[in-house]
């Protein structure tokens, strides 16, 4: 097991002058980031933030966000990330739920959440949340220049260094190991939002497995944007390098690639690494030497697998199966993963802090990595919702346990592939279909919501995406997914009706 916060601490404490993270040409060193995160914590406690305390943090990934999230953590209090973007009514549900006594948050996101701004911005068809006001008698804390719209006696983030470097200390009586650190939000409706409790010993002890699974070297430059890949590069020594915010790799990928030649590493979910491939598809000439390509976020297929070795022949190529609740749990080398030739889709090799076991197909987690939920029972064990087998340590999916359609002689379990299909840009659902026919076989019928793009881009950008045996026959345009219940789960039985 191990502790978030004295994972990353005793990285600045090995290599105080290395570099750890960069954000647009300004580089913060490991010595630096101690200073500042000991400092801002130091003042968060001097200005009232209790153990216990909840912030809802509403900042983009960047030097400022890495700092007070894990300052926060280190006094004591509990990061509540909240995306503007999930809707006013969700935003003010979940935070209900949260119960936060602290705001953080952009000044440009307080200045176009009230006055006129507001007005604006819902014309454009954006709804934020008023953060002034959203949660009643909150502190407030933002990052950036002061704007109109941030609320009287906030605190500027600036404001909040320190000069004075405060030395680590372990397990802090403000925030023990065992104490809630984050709390992220998953499916559910505006009447029951659910979220994931982690800890500081569960986010460290997964994402220290992480960093050993991936196999981060230090001083190696590691291109991310993602907290839960940037935190293990730290952790390893490495040096995190964010793009600036905002930069899609899947909506822009011609710009992302003027970052790829300074990274070692670069971590893509495979609709965005789908689009870098296609870029340099036709500008060979700009492929990268990238030490290690490491995917997540949704399956990893073959197809996708046998262009990123035609493409990267030299580059270790990591894929990440996991979960908000527990992650990692297992991690394939991308070589054994295409050299694997059984049914189901091999994830890799079942990492040491995880205990996986199968309970009538279904896949069954448990460890010290294992998050809890917010107002619920606590739980020893997960259950994952997808059908798997072990062999020793290795982790092969079959699909989700209630889905499963037949073509031929291939069973299908669309929960493999609607996630890798939602990634693409301008697709905001995807969901497939079964339609039974007379000899019992089923016609695959692929429907998609979709802001931005064609069914016939999609159509073609499916053959390098997922495997053959599994393209639809049919893909049409939807306005939405028809869903059922409290979860608002998709409906499959409803959407095979309407699509017949």
């Amino acid at each position: 097991m191990s502790d978030l916060l004295d994972a990353v601490l005793a990285s600045c404490e090995r290599t105080p002058d290395a570099p750890a993270i960069t954000v647009r040409g300004t580089t913060l060193r490991y010595g630096e980031l101690r200073d500042r995160v000991l400092g801002v914590s130091s003042s968060l406690r001097a200005r009232g933030l209790e153990p216990g305390d909840r912030v809802l943090f509403s900042i983009r990934p960047g030097v400022d966000a890495v700092v007070l999230a894990l300052a926060i953590i280190h006094a004591g209090g509990t990061v509540v990330f909240a995306d503007p973007g999930a809707g006013e009514a969700m935003f003010r549900a979940r935070s209900a739920l949260a119960a936060p006594r602290w705001v953080a948050a952009e000044s440009l996101l307080y200045a176009a959440s009230s006055g006129a701004l507001r007005g604006i911005a819902r014309r454009r068809g954006i709804e934020l949340p008023d953060y002034a006001a959203v949660v009643p008698d909150a502190r407030h804390v933002y990052s950036g220049v002061w704007l109109p719209g941030v609320p009287s006696g906030a605190v500027s983030l600036r404001s909040l260094r320190q000069t004075r470097s405060l030395r680590p200390s372990k397990g802090t009586p403000e925030s023990p190991a065992a104490s809630e650190a984050l709390i992220i939000f998953t499916s559910g409706t505006t009447d029951a939002p659910k979220a994931v409790v982690h800890s500081r010993e569960s986010l460290g002890t997964g994402l220290d497995d992480f960093a050993t699974a991936v196999g981060f070297v230090p001083g190696e430059r590691v291109l991310t944007d993602q907290l839960m890949v940037g935190i293990p590069a730290l952790i390893a020594g490495a040096h995190w390098e964010l793009p600036p915010p905002g930069l899609d790799p899947g909506a822009t990928p011609e710009k992302y690639l003027d970052l790829l030649p300074r990274a070692d590493v670069l971590f893509a979910v495979p609709a965005a690494l789908d689009a870098l491939l296609r870029m340099l598809d036709s500008r060979p000439d700009r492929t990268p030497e990238l030490r290690a390509l490491v995917l997540g976020g949704a399956p990893v297929l073959r197809p996708l697998l046998e262009r990123v070795r035609e493409r990267f022949p030299r580059t270790i190529v990591r894929a990440v199966y996991g979960m908000t609740e527990i992650l990692p749990v297992a991690v394939a080398d991308g070589d054994e993963k295409l050299a694997y030739r059984g049914e189901g889709d091999f994830v890799g090799r079942v990492v040491p802090s995880v205990v996986a076991r199968i309970d009538d197909g279904e896949l069954v987690v448990s460890g010290a990595g294992l998050a809890q939920y917010l107002g619920r029972p606590p739980h020893a064990e997960l259950r994952t919702g997808d059908l798997a087998s072990v062999d020793g340590d290795r982790l092969v999916l079959a699909g989700r346990a209630k889905d499963m359609f037949i073509r031929g002689t291939t069973n299908v379990y669309p929960g493999l592939y609607e996630p890798v299909i939602s990634g693409l840009p301008g697709v905001r659902g995807a969901a497939i279909a079964g339609i039974p026919d007379a000899i019992g076989d089923d016609e695959l019928v692929l429907a998609l919501v979709l802001d931005g793009t064609t069914v016939d881009a999609v159509r073609d950008a499916l053959p390098g995406l997922i495997d053959a045996a599994v393209l639809p026959d049919r893909i049409v345009e939807v306005a939405e997914l028809p869903t059922r219940g409290r979860s608002a789960k998709l409906d499959r039985a409803e959407l095979a009706r309407r699509l017949s």
